[in-house]
């Protein structure tokens, strides 16, 4: 643990803190393709025994997940706060990106959440689900035609993500069950065009 000096004494007590006959030892570990990191201390007799590590269950995966928790989709409307009845209004939005690596009952999580699913919600009562974040005006991926007029609409999107997560380096796993995040609602108002006659 240490070697004493005259110096050393508040460094090295921690050393004469084990029952007799056990030693305190720095632990140190390694995962393959990864740096040595320091572990902790422990008692010990001559052979140190480490307990192993509790196994991090999708469960655990899960929990955390939901904690963080996954980013929410802003919505992206065009034309952008007014729109006219029966005209194709274009809604897109950035997919939403999750990379992060946790800690798990004292190990490292990296956790991936891929977007498989956009659920479209109009704000009129309709909605629509794609599986691409649309884009924007010309391409018409994700439209919406509005019927009644001086309507306020809160539309928005809700993504659905796909988990995948390695603990320490180790093999990705897949969560079976998908995570979905509701999007913050805009405002959109519906106006009604009136044709007049000039010279």
């Amino acid at each position: 643990m240490c070697t004493p000096t005259s110096s050393s004494d508040t460094t090295c007590s921690l050393a004469y803190n084990c029952p007799e006959g056990q030693i305190r030892y720095n632990i140190w570990r390694r995962y393959p393709g990864q740096e040595w990191e320091w572990f902790g201390e422990d008692c010990f007799g001559n052979t140190p025994q480490v307990d192993a590590l509790p196994e991090v269950t999708r469960g655990d995966v899960l929990r955390e997940v939901r904690r963080l928790p996954l980013p929410k989709a802003q919505i992206a409307i065009q034309p952008s706060d007014r729109t006219l009845v029966n005209l194709d209004t274009v809604f897109s939005t950035t997919a939403p990106q999750f990379d992060r690596t946790v800690t798990i009952l004292e190990q490292r999580v990296h956790i991936t959440a891929k977007p498989t699913r956009y659920a479209w919600h109009f704000g009129d009562g309709a909605s629509k689900t794609t599986t691409t974040p649309g884009r924007p005006y010309p391409a018409m991926d994700v439209t919406h035609q509005y019927t009644k007029a001086d309507r306020t609409h809160r539309p928005r999107v809700d993504v659905t993500f796909s988990i995948s997560y390695s603990v320490d380096g180790g093999p990705t796993q897949s969560l079976e069950q998908t995570v979905t995040t509701a999007g913050p609602a805009a405002t959109l108002v519906t106006r009604e065009a009136t044709p007049v006659l000039v010279e």
